[in-house]
């Protein structure tokens, strides 16, 4: 299973259902709170060149929004 980091926020809905379907699908990930953590943020706008969340980094492969497809695609789910 490739490494997995979400880049969120606690208000984000969208951030809020990628965390499920990881959880439902037995994925470990790192969550970072790019609204407290200035240097996660820029870090996440170096790879995505967004600053709306969630931008997921899963094995290196950068999404940007809940892409249910490209998630499970990324994770090999399908």
């Amino acid at each position: 299973m490739p490494e997995v980091k979400i880049y969120s926020t606690p208000t984000c809905v969208y951030c809020r259902h990628a965390k499920k379907f990881f959880e439902e699908n037995g994925v470990k990930y790192s969550e970072f709170d790019v609204s407290a953590d200035e240097k996660r943020a820029e870090e996440m706008f170096a790879k995505s060149g967004q600053i709306g969340v969630p931008v997921l980094d899963i094995g290196g492969k950068i999404i940007v929004g809940y892409d249910r497809r490209a998630i499970k695609e990324a994770l090999g789910l399908e």
